[in-house]
């Protein structure tokens, strides 16, 4: 039924100006508004959509993974934005909050909105 539809993947926030301001300056992802609704335009063709929700819980899992090169500079990069990297126990986190034990390396991160996000590079 659906195999020839384009499909696309959304999430909440609760202020769409701020979501705005990250994901299209701090986070340099071109960005589109239309009907009071963001659009994310990810590399490959992957447009998210991003819409303002009142009551609006952030999502308690990684709701989008930034595969890069060089997760070091991807990080670093990301601190000098003001972004700060999440830390969780037993994560075996290094000091720039990176995991490289067991599968891909990886960092968390929050958009304004509490919503987890991730950059990753496979080994």
């Amino acid at each position: 039924m659906f195999a020839n539809t384009k499909a696309f993947s959304g999430f909440a926030v609760d202020d769409l100006e701020a979501a705005r301001k990250f994901y299209g300056e701090t986070l340099g992802l071109d960005t589109s508004e239309r009907h009071g609704l963001l659009t994310l335009h990810l590399a490959g063709g992957r447009d998210t959509l991003v819409y303002p929700k009142p009551d609006h819980v952030p999502a308690a899992y990684t709701i989008l993974n930034f595969q890069v090169g060089d997760i070091d500079a991807a990080v670093d990069e990301l601190t000098s934005r003001g972004v700060q990297m999440e830390r969780y126990r037993g994560m075996g986190q290094d000091e720039k909050g990176i995991n490289r034990a067991g599968g891909p390396y990886i960092a968390w991160f929050k958009d304004p909105a509490g919503n987890i996000l991730a950059v990753l590079q496979e080994r």
